[in-house]
């Protein structure tokens, strides 16, 4: 069962740059939770942060598999990523942006993380079983 952090908790970061490869390839189930936390920032910057995946953890992609929407405040925010049909996946890391503009310091700082946990599947089957009861 995979659970652990693309990005540790409580990294403050004022530049854009990568996080460290995560092996993924003894997930069971290939569908993880994603969750970006931004536990600090200040007016005026954006953060725009991508899942990247590899094969070797060495070479990777620079089409992301998935990116969060652009942030601009504080907060907790949940992405599904489904990597069942993607076996040649055995790797990811996030990479980020950071943007500054207006008045004060030039330099862009965000303290966030981003936590991947794999997704049991009775969890999705019930999900999905809610989902068709409601339509």
């Amino acid at each position: 069962m995979v659970n652990a952090f693309l990005v540790p908790e409580k990294t403050v970061m004022n530049a854009k740059g990568d996080g460290a490869a995560t092996d993924i390839s003894g997930a069971a189930h290939r569908v993880f939770l994603l969750t970006l936390r931004i536990t600090d920032i200040v007016e005026q910057e954006s953060l725009d942060v991508s899942i990247q995946a590899s094969s070797d953890g060495a070479t990777w992609n620079p089409k992301p598999l998935t990116s969060f929407p652009q942030k601009f405040y504080r907060g907790e925010h949940p992405l599904l990523l489904d990597l069942a049909d993607r076996k040649e996946v055995k790797f990811l890391r996030a990479h980020w942006e950071v943007y500054r503009w207006g008045r004060g310091s030039p330099t862009p700082s965000f303290a966030f993380s981003v936590s991947i946990k794999e997704v049991p599947p009775e969890i999705l089957r019930e999900a999905a079983a809610e989902a068709k009861a409601l339509v």
